[in-house]
């Protein structure tokens, strides 16, 4: 009897228990969230509920995948609907820029911004068509640990131009500088700053444009509680509000996960998705990882680090979309501040969540739900965050009440905060990072922390910081990438489950 075990309860997580159980293993998922998702925690407070983790949906047929398997419709199991206004631009001096829909919409607002440049994002939309059909459509759920799978990569990615920034390739080709802002801020989704983030993930814009960007009622926390039902009805066992302290190995295999419990679960086979420089520097045996993950582990660039405000507010906001990117009065400055210099600026950028505007669930009647998202340093900049987050939260409430939410200092309700101190504790994330190694080009396919485990031949690894990278899409892909590689069970799926049925 071939038993996984898979650590951590994220998406990646998740899709890979799911596409493990259907290979006919036996499955148990350990998280030490009090439930399934991972980041996609969902809080509650004084009747408004916010998703705590990812909001923008793209790419749904990869979730649809993960019913298919077993001969289910998501449909059936959580309502996932489009969105007819993508994001909505903010800039510093009033100025809006409705992005999402149909082309000609998209255009006729480019048009409205600076004429010139529609015919260069008509440019713009195939070349990243282009890096789409190579990187997202052929090499995302492609094993990269082989360096001679890298090396038939090479021309592909000189001719797309990777070794380019997503910054340059979106100024190649618009020439107005909100157009650029607007059509370059995709890496931040993922960890990046788009002024290092190799142009591959330029493709997140003609995926966008593919399938569109969705929500599903309910929120995130709703998606994830139709998979952890789908999980429950194919006889995974799913132990959550457990730490994993240790993992034991044997020879070239792991033989076990320990908790802090001190319960010991065996493995055959183990997934992780924990954050990897965590894997193997706080669980694997020092023996057991090979050089190549410790020097990966040690010399990692990680992310930005995220502060996240969550409230409600006594009134409703109308004219606020459901995704909002606000601006503040510095672009490339803030993300040098951010990323490289490690510094808490006095400005700040926000990316505004507000699910009420699609699903009014989210909050009392009459009421409004928001979280605002601030990217901010990591931990790596030794910034005080119990002196600077309530200031933080002030100056965000203040600049918010100023512009998209009028009189938002006396109808906030509910209101509190994450920092990246609070994603170090809940998450285990390496440097409090939002979305593990940053999405470099030295961090990326081959570089990058590889889906079969660089140690014992029993190890995989999906989520964030592997192959190929963070957002749902990518977490998603890298269980498929895990499938791969996972060998099937001696018996299917359908008869274990009769076998091991209760009566």
């Amino acid at each position: 009897m071939s038993r996984v075990v898979v650590i951590g309860g994220g998406f990646g997580g998740i899709a890979a228990a799911l596409r493990a159980r259907a290979k006919g293993h036996d499955v148990t998922l350990v998280d030490r969230c009090p439930r399934l998702g991972g980041r996609a925690q969902v809080f509650e407070k004084d009747g408004f509920r916010h998703d705590a983790g990812p909001t923008v949906l793209t790419a749904p047929f990869l979730f649809e995948e993960l019913f298919e398997l077993f001969g289910k419709r998501i449909s059936d199991y959580v309502e996932i609907v489009p969105l007819e206004l993508w994001y909505r631009f903010h800039f510093p001096d009033g100025d809006t820029f409705d992005y999402g829909g149909g082309l000609d919409k998209t255009l006729a607002e480019i048009e409205r911004i600076h004429p010139p440049d529609a015919d260069g994002y008509r440019a713009l939309l195939e070349h990243s068509r282009r890096i789409y059909d190579v990187g997202f459509t052929e090499l995302a759920d492609a094993p990269f640990h082989r360096f001679s799978f890298m090396l038939k990569q090479i021309p592909h990615l000189l001719r797309l131009g990777a070794y380019r920034t997503v910054w340059q390739m979106v100024a190649r080709h618009v020439k107005h500088d909100k157009i650029r802002q607007a059509f370059s801020i995709q890496p931040l989704l993922v960890g990046g700053n788009p002024f290092d983030t190799t142009s591959i993930y330029g493709l997140i814009h003609f995926l966008e444009r593919a399938h569109g960007v969705h929500f599903a009622m309910g929120g995130t926390g709703a998606l994830v509680d139709a998979l952890a039902k789908l999980m429950a009805e194919q006889g995974i066992t799913v132990q959550l509000d457990t730490t994993v302290k240790s993992i034991e190995v044997s020879g070239n295999d792991i033989t076990a996960v320990v908790t802090e419990a001190g319960e010991r679960i065996e493995a055959d086979h183990l997934v992780s998705n924990t954050d990897p420089v965590h894997l193997y520097q706080n669980l694997l045996p020092k023996s057991a990882s090979k050089r190549s993950a410790k020097i990966k582990a040690r010399h990692s660039k990680q992310s930005m680090g995220l502060f996240v405000l969550y409230f409600g507010t006594s009134r409703q906001y109308p004219d606020v979309a459901h995704h909002t990117i606000w601006l503040g009065p510095r672009y490339r400055e803030l993300l040098d501040d951010i990323f490289n210099r490690k510094v808490l600026a006095e400005d700040f950028s926000i990316y505004l969540h507000r699910p009420t505007a699609t699903d009014p669930s989210f909050a009392p009647e009459g009421c409004d739900s928001f979280y605002a998202l601030v990217p901010v340093p990591n931990l790596t900049a030794g910034i005080d965050w119990a002196t600077e987050a309530p200031k933080l939260r002030d100056r965000v409430v203040a600049a918010l009440g100023a512009t998209l939410l009028p009189g938002l200092a006396d109808t906030i309700r509910a209101d509190f905060f994450m920092t990246p101190e609070d994603f170090e504790y809940r998450y285990l994330s390496p440097a409090g990072a939002g979305f593990s190694i940053a999405p470099v080009f030295s961090q990326s396919a081959w570089f990058r922390f590889h889906n079969r485990g660089e140690g014992p031949r029993n190890l995989y690894l999906v989520g964030a910081g592997s192959h190929p990278g963070a957002g749902l899409p990518g977490v998603l892909c890298s269980a498929k990438v895990v499938d791969r590689l996972l060998p099937a069970a001696t018996r299917p799926v359908a008869q274990r489950t009769l076998e091991t049925a209760p009566a």
